[in-house]
């Protein structure tokens, strides 16, 4: 069996800071913490390639010092031998302009589309991608094309995206994606791969089949992000995903896809009226409530009507601070905000 480690959606740097002007307990390190766990089976030796789907930080501007916090582990896979291949995804604005990464010969950035070759064992595997393109629903075929996909002689092909394929679904109600020029249609994946890897959409799903309930020509695997980025994911299992290629006579078959849960924090969201309340009491009630909760949780606090102008000042994050358990995050949506 050829393995290959899919992981996706990183968000390095994800309320990260290096030098913290005040002291509270910041949620970057639960990324980092996850990031690190999603890369143990390659860094010991459990699989054969590892593919990071995009997203791997949270914004493409990044201090020196926080962008070779994320390289150390990613260098030390690539250090043991096995090909690590990344996407630019849509908030690296598809780019990724480090000159360190290219000086490894096992990392290999997907700046423009192109297809790496690699023998793995016995097994010559050809993975093609692109980085994350606006509009890519009407110049899918043509980035795939542009990969030279077809030019590569290989016993297993794969493609690394970072974008919605249609039939992706996400948050609580279970938005699906059909149409949009970002949305590639089903109809548009083609033939000869083994599998889309992709990153992007932050749910971990497994695509077999197009709405009409046809199967696609290849599979699309997202692992989804490693933690939760925002309270429409509180519902979702977070990890990464190992996928098993078959050899021999059966090269270049999906032979199982096994998805890896990762500790993700529990997300809350709690209610407020604030008529209800004289402040002492508000005060009182409101540390009660959040210290029944698990003490990880990240709180978000919905004032119902808005909240006047004497809530606001009194309900401030240094008084969050004050009120909650020290390792829980808490915030508050004024007038219906998110």
């Amino acid at each position: 069996m050829v393995k290959v480690l899919l992981l996706a959606d990183t968000h390095l740097g994800f309320d990260y800071a290096l030098k913290p002007r005040i002291t509270r307990r910041r949620r970057g390190e639960d990324f980092f913490k996850n990031f690190r766990l999603a890369l143990q089976p390659a860094l010991t030796g459990e699989v054969d390639l590892v593919v990071h789907g995009g997203d791997l930080f949270t914004r493409s501007r990044n201090p020196d010092a926080l962008v070779e916090k994320a390289m150390q582990p990613l260098k030390q896979v690539a250090g043991r031998g096995i090909p690590v291949f990344l996407v630019p995804g849509n908030h690296e604005r598809s780019k990724i302009p480090l000159a360190l990464w290219s000086v490894h010969p096992n990392l290999h950035i997907f700046r423009q589309p192109s297809t790496f070759q690699v023998d793995l064992g016995e097994v010559r595997a050809a993975v093609s991608g692109f980085p994350f393109t606006r509009k890519v629903r009407e110049r899918f075929k043509d980035m795939v094309r542009s990969t030279g996909c077809g030019e590569v002689p290989a016993d297993i092909r794969l493609l690394c995206l970072h974008a919605a394929v249609e039939g992706a679904r996400v948050g609580p109600v279970d938005f699906t994606f059909t149409k949009g020029d970002d949305v590639i249609r089903a109809m548009d994946i083609p033939d000869g791969f083994a599998a889309l890897l992709c990153g992007h959409i932050h749910r971990a799903q497994h695509l077999k089949r197009d709405l009409n309930g046809a199967k696609l020509p290849a599979p699309v695997i997202y692992p989804g992000s490693v933690e939760r980025t925002a309270f429409a994911e509180r519902y979702e299992e977070k990890g990464y995903v190992i996928l098993e290629f078959g050899t021999g006579s059966r090269c270049g078959s999906l032979e199982s896809v096994k998805f890896v849960k990762l500790p993700a924090r529990p997300m809350v969201e709690m209610q407020l009226i604030p008529e209800r309340f004289e402040v002492k009491l508000m005060e009182r009630q409101l540390e009660e409530r959040l210290a029944a909760l698990n003490p990880d949780s990240v709180v978000r606090i919905r004032i119902l009507d808005g909240g006047d102008s004497w809530m606001r000042n009194r309900l401030t994050a240094q008084c969050l601070r004050r009120l909650a358990p020290p390792s829980m995050n808490v915030s508050i949506a004024w007038n219906g905000s998110v």
